[in-house]
């Protein structure tokens, strides 16, 4: 749900491509980190026990076309009440302009705010998700929100959310999974790199298959 505290940003411009786990497009498209002082998710126990979850969040977008891995952990650790800057966390995980590595960079990040071994890596190989590793994505989703904390993913390609938007990142991105409902069945995603399209939901299948051939940390 989103709010005109949320500016949108220029990231949508026009010939942008997503590539390589960050931005390709001209340097003048890309915006300032945005935040709210409102968080995302109204209330952080909404629906809980009842195939329903939200944690708040403080969105803030990444400030260039390759932190979305330092953006979607800073976003993650909010919802613990956690803050670190995106310079601070690329720092930690090696992000260049080239992105971030893998999702074993951002479960260390995380784990290192977190606590220790609070957070794994969940790799998902092949082209696509199979049952298994949709149920097993399902099942950490709702454990980790349970819990108190975002999960963070790794996906590549193009997903469709449930509101029939497509969202494309050829070269890969790094979101943060911040609700569930319908028992897991739909995840709430939120994405640094438009904020514009900050919050949206998606099924967990169609997630599933857009983290496939990468990883998570949950």
């Amino acid at each position: 749900m989103m709010t005109a505290l949320i500016r949108k940003a220029a990231l949508t411009a026009a010939g942008a491509v997503f590539a390589g786990g960050m931005i390709a497009g001209p340097t003048s498209a890309l915006a300032a980190p945005q935040s709210t002082a409102n968080p995302l998710g109204a209330v952080s126990e909404r629906g809980h026990g009842k195939g329903e979850r939200q944690l708040n969040v403080r969105y803030e977008a990444q400030p260039n076309f390759y932190y979305c891995g330092p953006a979607a952990v800073r976003n993650a650790l909010t919802t613990m009440d956690k803050n670190v800057s995106q310079d601070d966390l690329a720092k930690e995980m090696g992000t260049t302009e080239n992105g971030t590595d893998s999702a074993f960079q951002t479960t260390k990040a995380l784990n290192e705010k977190a606590g220790k071994e609070v957070y794994r890596t969940v790799e998902v190989p092949g082209r696509s998700a199979d049952d298994g590793q949709t149920d097993r994505l399902r099942a950490d989703i709702v454990r980790a929100v349970d819990d108190g904390r975002s999960v963070v993913a790794n996906v590549i390609g193009t997903a469709t959310d449930i509101d029939g938007v497509s969202h494309s990142f050829e070269g890969g991105h790094y979101i943060s999974v911040t609700g569930y409902r319908n028992d897991g069945d739909q995840a709430k995603v939120a994405d640094s790199a438009n904020p514009a399209q900050a919050e949206y939901w998606i099924s967990t299948g169609a997630l599933a298959d857009w983290v496939a051939s990468r990883g998570y940390s949950a």
